[in-house]
């Protein structure tokens, strides 16, 4: 399912947008940290955003430069601002298309799916076609330039972290990966990391692959490291010791 977020520090024009988008079967978040938009967009890992440009802080053109610099998602602006030369603005710095207030819904619905189409394939029920620069094993891939897992037409965006993890587990898919390599895989130096740190961004990735359907698709082999079966049932399969 499709994640949108929403910049919009209007909090009656978000929650209907978010209300409205909902009825349509997106996920939604209706962004709160103004101050530092970029890290929750690297937090929420959306495949569109919706911004404002009004804003506290720093205005909508700026994040988008910002947010260009970490992601290809679609993003539609949203203004009070109807000038031509706005949307031209808008174009510029990184946007994908401008919606002026008072937003027709239906419109905006329509441009959404139509992004998103153009981004990921058809938005509902249809296989996203991967990028280039995408590692698999069986039916399980990871999308590096989206940050997106796949398997049999589930996606599920991942954190940075968690893409990397995700990247080093899939290409020795059913061998053990040791936990001195999964930690050069996540921080360049490793030797002032917490290895309770590698054990929370495990689970991170297990949750995310139960969100697919993987339930117990990633082993922790004791003393050695961890193994990815992307063959696991989606019923949960066998056993897999957990820490």
């Amino acid at each position: 399912m499709y994640r949108i977020m929403i910049v919009e520090d209007d909090e009656k024009i978000g929650a209907l947008l978010r209300d409205y988008i909902e009825r349509y079967g997106f996920n939604t978040h209706v962004a709160s940290r103004f101050r530092d938009l970029a890290a929750e967009f690297e937090d929420v890992q959306p495949h569109l955003l919706l911004l404002d440009i009004n804003l506290p802080y720093f205005d909508g053109y700026y994040w988008c430069r910002q947010i260009r610099l970490r992601s290809n998602a679609p993003i539609i602006f949203l203004s009070a601002r109807s000038g031509e030369m706005d949307q031209v603005m808008a174009i510029e710095n990184g946007g994908d298309d401008y919606v002026a207030k008072p937003i027709p819904l239906d419109l905006l619905m329509a441009k959404i799916k139509s992004a998103l189409r153009r981004a990921y394939g058809e938005y509902a029920g249809g296989q996203a076609q991967p990028s280039a620069d995408t590692v698999a094993a069986g039916d399980l891939a990871l999308d590096i330039g989206r940050s997106e897992l796949s398997w049999r037409g589930a996606r599920v965006p991942l954190s940075k972290n968690e893409r990397q993890l995700a990247h080093a587990l899939l290409r020795q898919a059913g061998r053990i990966v040791s936990r001195e390599e999964l930690l050069e895989a996540l921080w360049d130096d490793v030797q002032f990391v917490d290895d309770n740190t590698l054990t929370v961004n495990v689970t991170r990735l297990r949750r995310k692959l139960e969100e697919l359907g993987l339930c117990g698709a990633i082993d922790t082999v004791r003393g050695q490291g961890y193994r990815l079966r992307p063959y696991a049932e989606d019923s949960g399969g066998s056993a897999a010791v957990h820490e």
